[in-house]
């Protein structure tokens, strides 16, 4: 483990329209002892291609080429296996950061000796254009409070792997972010939102009602199978959910 440097976690599949974006933004930051581990779930476009013209011009990027399709979780899983830093970040193939963002983010972290953090993030069209909403992040969110309040965008989270331990994203389809924040939590770890607005999420045509109500079932799946609540608290986490999940849509809503 390489103390200082952050790991940036990339899964990559048919990425080809956007991953150029989000490989920019890591190029810009102001803090530059990272690496980005970008790992191509076995893409039928030219993702590759495109990662691995960034990957012969920085030697921070580094590309994985899957040679069968193993889903997201087990994707991110292959990067955080190979990565050296102290530092784990998390930012998907279609979403980019604000070129402030590790620089802030880390100093945030050191100022309070802070371990997992996350952040406000804004909402852009498919076509990248920036919109004014905004996803606004609470000061901490302890286990509990996180199983009723799934705020956490996973494209602004860093974990100090120094002080958590290694760990890995549960497999399972979707909600293997969620879940992980739970593993962390349950170490003893809150999570602590900086108000800084540093990365933009991307609401792409993929995006549909069906999807959002396959996520639901699969934060039932997490509570129930692999937080082990009972049905009642399940059923109380889930009202809390629900109503902080429709709140989270009308603003990245457009």
């Amino acid at each position: 483990m390489i103390e200082g440097l952050v790991s940036i976690i990339m899964p990559s599949y048919n990425a080809a329209r956007f991953i150029g974006e989000s490989i920019n933004s890591v190029l810009l930051q102001t803090y530059s002892n990272w690496e980005l581990l970008i790992v191509d779930d076995c893409s039928k476009d030219n993702s590759v291609e495109v990662v691995r013209k960034f990957a012969n011009i920085d030697k921070r990027v580094v590309l994985f080429s899957l040679e069968k399709n193993v889903g997201a979780a087990a994707a991110r899983n292959v990067a955080i296996e190979h990565a050296q830093g102290q530092y784990i970040a998390f930012l998907d193939s279609d979403d980019v950061w604000d070129e402030y963002k590790l620089e802030k983010q880390l100093a945030f972290m050191k100022q309070y000796s802070y371990v997992f953090t996350f952040s406000n993030y804004y909402v852009m069209e498919e076509n990248g254009k920036k919109t004014e909403n905004i996803v606004k992040v609470p000061s901490s969110l302890s286990y509990h409070q996180y199983l009723r309040n799934t705020i956490i965008g996973c494209l602004t989270v860093i974990i100090d792997r120094q002080q958590t331990g290694d760990f890995k994203m549960p497999l399972i389809k979707s909600s293997h972010d969620m879940a992980l924040w739970l593993l962390i939590m349950k170490r003893g770890f809150k999570a602590y939102g900086l108000k800084d607005v540093l990365a933009g999420y991307r609401l792409v045509s993929t995006s549909n009602t069906a999807k959002k109500w396959k996520a639901a079932k699969d934060v039932w799946k997490v509570y129930r199978e692999i937080e082990g609540l009972s049905v009642l608290y399940a059923a109380y986490c889930f009202c809390g959910y629900a109503i902080n999940a429709v709140l989270k849509l009308s603003l990245i809503h457009i």
